[in-house]
């Protein structure tokens, strides 16, 4: 084989198995981080990420070797790197687009199983071509580097060396450091522009091939200019903040009356504002029945510890109806903490660890009157935090007659749901156990505690409010909380199957939601379809 004079001494060959196994990996956590928006960052998504990337891998080794063997021309294989850049580069261009189109031609198609299908789909066509393409470069290297048996080992061990090397530096930099930094876009650019650079380099060095490295070119600059300040949620006009973080998407939006916070385009409001100090509509009003149900006198004066603080609805509307109660927080997100300050007038003197719910009991002795757990967001429920485990671990950080309430933000209605799961489970470790649906979404509110007296403390405590539209609600709230009978559906920290038992209730809602659209669709068309939004 006549190799080229930049392949000659293997040096050029190497730098390109190390920048393909370093831009895999920037590609598998920039995917997570364009689906996490619609479909949530669950093991799940990962899951398929990880599965859909190793059958691309799997295809271009093959591919690429049988390709070598064929024709052993280096050009081949440096012009699918640029083919490949330009499809990174258009990424954060297109992406979100066919997510969504995707996401919307599916929930008309199937009846089950709604995320896997919408986010398995997005990945084979938005980013299997070009991994598959990246996955030809080590066999096809292969073939250019060994020149005799006598060195083949050590040749193709010194590849994989380079390949490993790369991968790990290309898992840590998006994480760490663009992403965070410059966000999912202009990691998508960054990467692909390096692929873009070898093959410009490979070809200039040959003086050949112009033409395809000014389409290259060209097609990599339009990306750049279209595709580095995009938005996930492309079709909010006036959002407040859009910007991501090492855990989320971040999103806030503000009007007259309220400021929210979501983390994700397609599945609501995880923490809200009201500007007017009144109630929120949302599950933190019928939370604020926990302090009550303590029997303190002064409810004012409970000790409350918030697991997955949020921009802190929970603690603000606490403070603002039961004066300024000693609350702390716990969020992993410590964006989140500096939107919540900016944003949500969350007060510099209310602290806010940025820990792990679970970690933070682990190291802390203090106890609680109240502990809220709040850290269950769409399917994306950590399970460290849905155990019996846990839940002891709650147990013994409240005070006698404490009352633990957790939102269980996705209310099933089948049998064998999540809620019956984290209910049966806290069954385990409370005595006293009360569920009830919040009215006008589909959370649901569990209290417990050990105390027998938690209802006539709510009741009692309801009596004596000042405020007459949270009076009235704590007085609905008392009388709507059902109390729990358990099961045995006890989840462990070795069992706890919390995402395909929250996909399944998330496949419930999307059923209730598109019913309405699916009939529309059956008697009219497309056209009566659009008509209706």
């Amino acid at each position: 084989m006549n190799r080229p004079a930049i392949l000659k001494n293997k040096v050029f060959l190497y730098l390109t198995e190390f920048f393909s196994g370093m831009s895999v990996m920037a590609v598998e956590l920039g995917a997570s981080r364009l689906l996490a928006p619609y479909f949530s960052s669950s093991q799940i998504v990962w899951t398929i990420i990880i599965g859909t990337i190793m059958i691309a891998m799997a295809l271009g080794n093959i591919y690429g070797g049988k390709s070598a063997d064929k024709n052993p021309d280096p050009d081949k294989l440096y012009g699918r790197i640029l083919f490949a850049a330009v499809w990174i580069a258009a990424i954060p261009v297109l992406g979100k687009y066919i997510i969504l189109g995707i996401s919307a031609v599916v929930i008309f198609t199937v009846s089950t199983n709604f995320l896997i299908w919408a986010a398995f789909a997005a990945c084979m066509i938005v980013f299997v071509f070009p991994l598959f393409l990246l996955g030809t470069v080590t066999p096809s290297l292969a073939k250019y580097t060994v020149d005799s048996l006598d060195d083949s080992g050590r040749t193709v061990g010194t590849l994989g060396a380079f390949n490993t090397i790369g991968s790990i530096i290309g898992t840590f930099v998006p994480t760490f450091v663009s992403i965070p930094a410059v966000g999912t876009a202009v990691t998508f650019l960054i990467f692909a522009g390096i692929l873009l650079a070898l093959g410009l380099i490979y070809f200039i060095s040959k003086k050949a091939g112009p033409v395809k490295c000014a389409v290259s070119a060209v097609l990599f600059l339009v990306c750049c200019v279209l595709g580095s300040s995009g938005s996930f949620a492309f079709w909010e006009k006036e959002l407040a903040y859009e910007g991501e973080s090492v855990y989320n998407y971040l999103q806030v939006r503000e009007d007259e009356k309220r400021v929210i916070l979501s983390t994700n385009v397609l599945f609501g409001v995880q923490s809200v504002l009201v500007k007017d100090m009144g109630l929120t509509g949302m599950y933190y009003d019928y939370a604020m029945a926990a302090p009550l149900m303590t029997g303190k006198e002064n409810p004012g004066e409970c000790d409350m510890l918030i697991l997955g603080m949020g921009t802190g609805t929970y603690a603000t509307q606490c403070g603002r109806y039961f004066g300024e109660m000693n609350i702390e927080g716990v969020e992993i997100d410590d964006k989140i903490t500096h939107l919540a300050r900016t944003y949500f007038e969350l007060p510099q003197e209310v602290p806010v660890t940025t820990y792990d719910g679970r970690a933070f009991l682990n190291v802390i002795d203090k106890k609680y009157d109240v502990i809220m757990v709040d850290a269950y967001q769409d399917i994306t429920i950590p399970f460290q935090m849905s155990s019996v485990e846990f839940f002891r671990l709650v147990k013994e950080h409240l005070n006698p007659g404490g009352v633990m309430v957790v939102n269980m933000n996705m209310r099933g209605g089948s049998e064998g749901n999540i809620n019956q799961y984290l209910s049966d489970t806290i069954s385990q470790v409370f005595g006293q156990v009360y569920t009830v649906d919040v009215s006008g979404t589909t959370n649901r509110e569990l209290f417990a505690s050990d105390s027998e007296r938690m209802l006539d403390n709510l009741a009692a405590g309801a009596q004596k409010l000042e405020n007459p539209d949270l009076a009235a609600l704590m007085e609905g709230v008392s009388q709507s909380l059902a109390p729990y009978q358990p099961g045995d559906r006890v989840m462990t920290d070795d069992k706890a199957p919390v995402e395909l038992l929250g996909m399944r209730v998330i496949d419930e809602i999307i059923k209730d939601e598109v019913t309405y659209y699916k009939e529309i669709y059956e008697q009219g068309g497309v056209n009566a379809l659009l008509e209706s939004f």
